[in-house]
């Protein structure tokens, strides 16, 4: 194997290390990995062979990385077997991988606060007033993260990553 191919496996699986921090299976983001720096797009079998996967975990892995936009289907003419490209733009893999988040953590989180607030609503005592005000506390703390996730996926990278660039260097904030 050439270092090049050395290079892009050490890549596959320290991307495939970082995916459960982003709320990815190890898997799953073996497979984006792969398919976000293969020259050409890749078969299932192509895939299966090369992170040596089965059959269903590379199918289930396309389908949730194509549910969250960051893999798409092509058809090459006269092939009867599709092929898989990776999102390669990191700016998309990461507004992709923020809505997955916030659907499947965040807005669950705001459900149960919410119903927990209704029941606390209905119960009298002051036991039960100490209880509401942390989740109320919570509630707020989760809405705002939900805002600052809504606003940076709806935000135009240029903008954000500038402002994040000023919040590194410490231009923004109380001094």
């Amino acid at each position: 194997m050439d270092r090049v191919e050395q290079s892009k496996d050490e890549f596959i699986a320290e991307w495939g290390a970082l995916g459960p921090a982003w709320g990815m299976t190890r898997s799953l983001a073996r497979v984006h990995a792969l398919l976000m720096v293969s020259d050409e797009p890749l078969t299932t079998d192509e895939i299966m062979e090369r992170l040596s996967i089965s059959r269903g975990g590379a199918h289930g892995a396309l389908r949730q990385l194509a549910a969250m936009g960051i893999v798409t289907s092509a058809i090459r003419k006269g092939e009867r077997k599709e092929r898989f490209l990776g999102e390669r733009d990191p700016w998309k893999v990461f507004v992709a991988i923020m809505r997955e988040r916030k659907r499947r953590e965040v807005e669950p989180v705001l459900t149960v606060l919410e119903r927990c607030l209704e029941t606390c609503n209905a119960i009298e005592g002051d036991d039960v007033r100490a209880f509401e005000e942390q989740l109320l506390r919570l509630r707020e703390f989760v809405t705002a993260a939900d805002r600052v996730m809504e606003t940076l996926v709806g935000s135009d990278r240029n903008a954000i990553l500038s402002w994040m660039m000023s919040l590194v260097q410490g231009r923004l904030g109380p001094r």
